[in-house]
């Protein structure tokens, strides 16, 4: 290496050319390609090495899959300071005591996840290496409690957040002690980073005051170029900026200014969802099982029955002189679909719930009966001492009254969440290190 030049190589690559294509869920069942050009990945990177204050004696490790576009920090960020990376299997990163361990054992000094994975090691008892940790936490919103819990784990807590359309994250607030007392809710969003601007604006395209709601548009040097060959939906989501200069990306996300200047994060204002971090339009869920033989109608919906267990339930009407069976709804989603789009609960209703204009009430549709009722499996009791603990284990994860051992966890209505749950359980009965 040493008898080569040490002069810089000429790049052929401009700011506006193409750094990646990545797709994201789309509404109509087609997925979309988000075109986000170097000059917006560089702007970002930059921004979070500034936010991080990460330097070449730090240690990063990657936990998120290719697929997602936060792995661009985790992969970029230090390679551009000089610092270390640890890249995880796709079974170490969703398994909670070998992450843990991945963290103690790397000597790692900083880590970036979603929600759903920092409240898997919670839950499983795992402590920071040292109060100088940091957390970077995004993807889907945070509650109150999970930022407790980590701010016992660290004192270096970021939330973040942004859409794939506008590079990676748009916004950062690092999070105090102060900001988790009091009742639950979720952590501020906010304030954008570098060359991003904001604004909450109302259905007439007018500011919003303190405190109200409206939907955030997002403009600056992270905005995509656009989606790849949609100019249409290109044209309706990326909009002339009407305050000044440049376009404003349409989030969909209902948001509002607190006091302090920083943003709350509300919700959404469609029926897209953030579920353990993946971003998800329940109509394109909708359309593949509206393309099953027997069915008519199809519905999705996130539900959250019970506290912190979020999930996808399916609602469907059959066709006349048809019987949709679950199981095969299921396979049928899962040949088109990934797993994390896939509905935990299944329901085969007569009509769906109107609302007085006719459009489908989602706010009345009903909540999953539990467990057997959904299975096409003939109940089969258990019949060894290892049989009855093991259904138990599931029982009390799942909630429901009575396991067989030939019922299928996630027909069950369980994920992979639930099943950490279910695997630090079965260590602890039978004393052994299963992996999940």
């Amino acid at each position: 290496i040493d008898d080569h030049s040490k002069e810089s190589p000429t790049a052929a690559v401009s700011p506006k050319h193409l750094a990646y294509v990545i797709f994201t869920s789309g509404s109509t069942g087609k997925p979309k390609g988000v075109m986000i050009e170097h000059r917006a990945l560089t702007n970002f990177l930059c921004a979070f090495e500034s936010i991080t204050g990460l330097t070449e004696a730090d240690r990063l490790l990657a936990v998120t899959t290719l697929s997602f576009d936060i792995a661009a920090l985790e992969l970029y960020l230090p390679l551009l300071v000089g610092a270390q990376i640890d890249l995880l299997s796709r079974q170490t990163a969703s398994d909670a005591q070998l992450l843990a361990k991945a963290i103690k054992t790397s000597a790692a000094s900083i880590m970036q996840a979603t929600p759903a994975t920092w409240q898997m090691l919670l839950a499983d008892g795992w402590q920071a290496p040292s109060k100088d940790f940091a957390i970077l936490c995004g993807g889907e919103a945070l509650p109150k409690d999970l930022a407790a819990g980590l701010l016992q784990a660290t004192q270096r807590l970021h939330n973040v957040y942004g859409p794939t359309e506008t590079t990676i994250w748009s916004t950062s607030y690092t999070v105090k002690n102060q900001d988790v007392a009091g009742d639950s809710g979720m952590m501020s969003i906010g304030q954008p980073i570098a060359n991003t601007t904001l604004y909450i604006l109302d259905a007439d395209w007018q500011p919003t005051c303190i405190g109200a709601a409206g939907e955030l548009y997002i403009g600056g040097d992270g905005l995509a170029r656009g989606y790849l060959n949609r100019p249409e939906l290109t044209a309706e989501k990326f909009i002339d900026n009407p305050f000044g200069q440049g376009r404003l990306y349409r989030t969909g996300d209902l948001v509002r200014y607190r006091s302090d200047g920083n943003i709350e994060f509300l919700g959404r204002i469609d029926h897209q969802i953030k579920l353990r971090g993946f971003r998800i339009e329940l109509g394109e869920i909708e359309a593949v099982i509206s393309e099953h033989e027997a069915v008519q109608q199809a519905v999705v919906m996130a539900r959250e029955d019970e506290p912190g267990n979020k999930y996808l339930a399916g609602y469907v009407v059959a066709k006349e002189g048809q019987e949709p069976d679950i199981s095969q709804l299921r396979s049928h989603c899962k040949e088109r679909l990934p797993d994390y789009m896939l509905p935990n609960a299944w329901m085969v209703l007569d009509t769906l719930p109107l609302t007085p204009n006719g459009k489908v009430d989602r706010k009345a549709l009903p909540a999953h009966e539990g467990g057997r009722e959904r299975l096409q499996e003939e109940y089969l009791a258990p019949q060894t001492p290892e049989q009855v603990l093991l259904a138990s284990i599931w029982e009390d994860v799942l909630k429901l009254e009575r396991v067989g051992i030939r019922d299928d966890f996630f027909e069950l209505g369980g994920h992979s969440l639930l099943a950490t749950q279910v695997i630090a359980r079965i260590g602890g009965a039978f004393q052994i290190d299963l992996p999940l």
